[in-house]
């Protein structure tokens, strides 16, 4: 029997502001959409938060015994910075100041966004479908809103008439905004725009002569607006209505209203049963952002080549210290905090070999079933990766015990003891052992060869004190030496 049978999950819908009872549309089958990233620059810190939000919600999800299609989108259409109607494209932006194909910048920081998310140890998704391979879909979706009366164009151009909409239906459900107080809060802009209101979004451009990015449509050469490529693919993949859509919190508006709005005056019924946003996150009590220099990107975690930084930090240590806050909390990276999860995050894993070191006992003295539904309860309470954390420690605890000899399990017990660390911190969390680098350990091995081959001279030579020093040193750095008749050897 699957767990999801046996275990109740409680979801934070942003579209009701409260925590509900999870059931899914079709029992044993999830589907889940996630708002990717805009490849035209390295992904940054608050993106792999976000991205590692879902990625242990799609875990452990997976663990319950759920069947989860989860699509994640590459946008690589290249939208206009800031909003969809004016300025310039961010991809093609990027393209002209390097010099390259626009598809040359969507390929380059496509392959640094699989890379830094596979070092971090997520899954993939089942889906990544890209907007540039969906033009056709949102192209249809248009003709459709535009038959349904709620779309128009202008000028080559397509917008979305968020007043009509409102006449059957409500716009600013998710962000709780009133369209009336949005209109009456807008700038007129003076006759210079094409749209008959303010708020009215774009559901295609007309791509001016020289936007590079561009396809042919009724209406004009351009491209589609933004908010549109997630309602093309999520509904193309999961249907007209599917039970989880995510995403950053930044995106609740306009993005997700939108795509809430479009859906509707598209099919006439509401896309998505739980809406879920993960919050921000600050570097030293500000908010991240590449122009006041406050930014760190995950590849500087890894190196440590960072000014905010210490010393580097494994993808495992990074994870970790982002899984100990809520995904609804605003998490706040230093140096400080990063250390302080390196301690916890090596004294979890200490404790996961220790346990292989246990012997049962023909009586257990503590209660692991109680402790494992616990673990349970934690996640089942809006995915609280914190409180799970919680959780774990108190298994290391119990280790620590059984270690000690006052504290005794059963075979059964301290088996489920040991699979139950493994499920949440392995497979649910995505931790585990660190990878090593061979090159890295060959070199390591050869400079401590060369160095007891300093201290076998510096012996020969009566040296004493060197070869002390030579050794006290490497003892220090949790390198032992071992002389025997046959040599000196060293164990890590």
């Amino acid at each position: 029997m699957p767990l999801y049978k046996t275990q109740t999950v409680k979801i934070y819908n942003s579209l009701s502001g409260e925590k509900e009872l999870f059931n899914p549309i079709h029992e044993g089958n999830i589907g889940m959409y996630v708002c990717g990233p805009t490849v035209y620059s390295n992904v940054h810190l608050g993106n792999v938060r976000t991205f590692m939000s879902f990625d242990v919600i799609f875990r452990y999800l997976l663990h319950l015994g759920y069947k989860v299609r989860y699509v994640r989108n590459i946008t690589d259409v290249g939208h206009i910075v800031d909003d969809v109607d004016e300025g310039e494209d961010k991809i093609a932006k990027k393209a002209r100041l390097e010099q390259l194909e626009p598809m040359e910048v969507v390929q380059r920081y496509t392959v640094d966004f699989h890379e830094i998310l596979n070092e971090f140890n997520f899954f993939p998704p089942s889906i990544e479908p890209t907007a540039t391979g969906h033009i056709i879909e949102q192209i249809e979706i248009i003709k459709k809103i535009i038959d349904n009366g709620i779309g128009y164009e202008a000028n080559g151009s397509v917008y979305f008439d968020v007043v009509k909409f409102n006449e059957s239906y409500h716009y600013g459900q998710l962000s709780g905004r009133n369209i009336e107080d949005m209109l009456a809060n807008t700038r007129e802009l003076d006759g210079q725009s094409d749209k008959r209101n303010p708020q009215d979004f774009a559901l295609w451009k007309k791509a001016e002569p020289q936007h590079i990015m561009r396809w042919p449509s009724p209406w004009s050469d351009g491209f589609p607006g933004w908010h549109l490529e997630c309602t093309a693919m999520s509904t193309k993949y999961l249907g007209n209505h599917f039970d989880i859509h995510g995403g950053g919190m930044d995106l609740k508006f306009p993005h997700h209203e939108c795509e809430i709005a479009q859906n509707e005056a598209c099919t006439g019924q509401t896309p998505v049963n739980y809406w879920m946003h993960a919050n921000m996150l600050t570097l030293n009590g500000k908010k991240m952002a590449k122009s006041t220099g406050n930014n760190i990107l995950p590849r500087e975690i890894l190196t440590g080549e960072s000014p905010f930084l210490s010393k580097a930090f494994s993808a495992n240590v990074a994870r970790f210290f982002m899984l100990q806050a809520h995904y609804r909390s605003i998490l706040d990276f230093s140096d400080d905090a990063i250390i302080a999860a390196e301690k916890g995050y090596n004294r979890l894993m200490e404790a996961m070999e220790n346990i292989k070191e246990v012997n049962a006992s023909a009586n257990s003295t503590l209660d692991i079933s109680s402790w494992k539904q616990l673990c349970y309860d934690a996640m089942n309470d809006d995915f609280n990766s914190p409180i799970l954390i919680a959780q774990l420690f108190e298994g290391v605890r119990f280790i620590n015990l059984l270690k000690e000899g006052s504290a005794t399990l059963t075979a059964a017990d301290l088996e489920d003891l040991s699979k139950t660390l493994s499920a949440f911190v392995n497979d649910v969390l995505g931790l585990g052992k660190e990878k090593s680098d061979e090159s890295h350990v060959e070199k390591m091995e050869g400079l401590v060869n060369m160095l007891i081959g300093m201290r076998n001279e510096a012996r020969a030579n009566k040296n004493f004190a060197l070869s002390d020093q030579i050794r006290d040193q490497l003892l220090a750095l949790g390198i032992q030496l071992k002389d025997s008749k046959e040599g000196t050897t060293f164990i890590l």
